[in-house]
């Protein structure tokens, strides 16, 4: 069994006693699938069913139901274990593509100086030769702390089979960057640069569904469809006179459609007119509305200086491409080999610099169109919850139709006469 975290999550909201209605209304799921996955928690969460003198149905589950499932199923263990390993993994992910980009410039830099020391030693030799006669016939002289076996070597077209010693040294630390008002380090705004923060929206079917039910409880359980239609997108000129965009609404909930002695159809929903607590009307939004794109959560300056360092990548990486094609044979093996490795790499860091600078402006655009999509969106639902008001007093008529199916049930413990937590005797003796 893998228990629904919709309805897990609705139940500890509902302080763990909870009805069908209750629970579709609070996690925007249809009356059938809530009352389906409310039946297996209850089974495997050690939940017990308390029936009213209506013939109405309580869910109540023990406060550690969490606990009990944990304790039950190392599939629900090993899920939440890896859950958190993703979020380690996912913040490293995120983290190296900053990492990537100042390896590389500090590679290229790197590279560039020795380029331009070798070339600068090579003019001063052509100068000057016989004052170098005893430096080793022209080679450039540098400091030999390369005392560990090269690790560039094996790119480069001169390796050979030298045997080297190892000695082993200490790495600096890298003092850790302090959190931004974005609440992103250096290294997560390059990722936040690039791709951005991820869906505004990422629940927004959930969402709807919620503002739906919550719609509909807030009016006992009978709407009609103008209160409805600022939460749906289902809208068109073919649907919009007969309604049938209710038809979701509806099969979602079990509602029934009721038609007035004057052809106004309204709706309404018994499944969620029943409640286990008594509970203050939703404060909701008045249509449903979503949140635009952001190109990054990162500040402004985090902004300018992933650009800054792009900008800078790109110039070092045409240096290195022109500085390589000069003549460095002066250099030591060592230095050759470092120079060799960078050669070897120079495709990945020109491919990165370039996508470093391009992708993020594609995104920029495309973020432009995506927005405006959803501008539209957001106006079209406000339109219909202003039609709704400027149109009061011609939907009053159907609204107080509607009132006539309106009624809230509470379930309270008084009114059990029947739960699966106690034994057969103490139902009968009403203890």
């Amino acid at each position: 069994m893998n228990p629904n975290p919709a309805i897990m999550k609705s139940v500890e909201k509902l302080d763990y006693r909870v009805t069908v209605g209750d629970v579709a209304s609070e996690s925007g799921l249809s009356v059938a699938l809530a009352q389906q996955e409310l039946l297996a928690l209850a089974s495997e969460a050690g939940g017990h069913l308390q029936v009213a003198e209506t013939g109405d149905m309580v869910y109540a589950f023990p406060n550690d139901f969490r606990t009990i499932l944990r304790n039950r199923y190392w599939k629900l263990r090993a899920k939440q274990w890896l859950s958190k390993v993703w979020e380690v993994v996912f913040y490293l992910i995120r983290i190296s593509f900053g990492i990537l980009l100042v390896a590389s410039i500090i590679i290229l830099a790197v590279a560039i100086a020795v380029i331009v020391i070798a070339l600068s030693a090579s003019r001063g030799d052509n100068n000057n030769r016989s004052s170098n006669s005893r430096g080793g016939g022209g080679m450039m002289f540098m400091p030999n702390f390369w005392l560990m076996p090269n690790p560039f070597s094996i790119f480069s077209p001169r390796y050979h089979r030298n045997n080297y010693y190892y000695q082993q040294y200490n790495r600096g630390n890298i003092p850790q960057q302090p959190k931004q008002k974005s609440e992103l380090n250096f290294l997560e705004s390059i990722y936040s640069f690039l791709f951005g923060d991820g869906n505004p929206n990422p629940n927004l079917e959930e969402r709807r569904w919620q503002e739906i039910a919550a719609v509909i409880q807030n009016n006992q359980g009978a709407v009609i469809a103008e209160q409805v239609a600022p939460y749906l997108d289902n809208i068109n000129i073919y649907n919009e006179r007969d309604e049938d965009y209710m038809l979701p609404v509806l099969t979602r909930f079990n509602g029934y459609p009721e038609v007035s002695e004057t052809g106004n159809i309204i709706y309404y929903f018994p499944e969620l007119q029943v409640k286990a607590n008594v509970k203050e009307k939703s404060s909701i939004s008045p249509y449903l509305e979503e949140n635009k794109w952001q190109f990054s959560i990162a500040t402004s300056s985090q902004k300018i200086m992933a650009i800054a360092l792009g900008g800078i990548y790109f110039i070092l990486v045409l240096v290195f491409y022109s500085l390589a094609q000069q003549d460095i044979t002066t250099l030591s093996p060592d230095l050759l080999y470092f120079i060799d490795f960078v050669r070897f790499i120079y495709p990945i860091l020109f491919g990165y610099s370039v996508a470093y600078l391009v992708v993020p402006l594609i995104r920029y655009f495309w973020l432009q169109n995506r927005n405006e999509k959803i501008v539209n969106r957001n106006n079209n639902r406000e339109q219909r919850a202003n039609l709704l008001i400027e149109n009061k007093q011609e939907l009053q008529p159907k609204i107080n139709y509607a009132r006539q199916f309106a009624q809230q049930k509470i379930l309270s413990e008084d009114n059990m006469i029947y739960s699966t937590d106690k034994d057969m005797l103490d139902n009968l003796l009403g203890d």
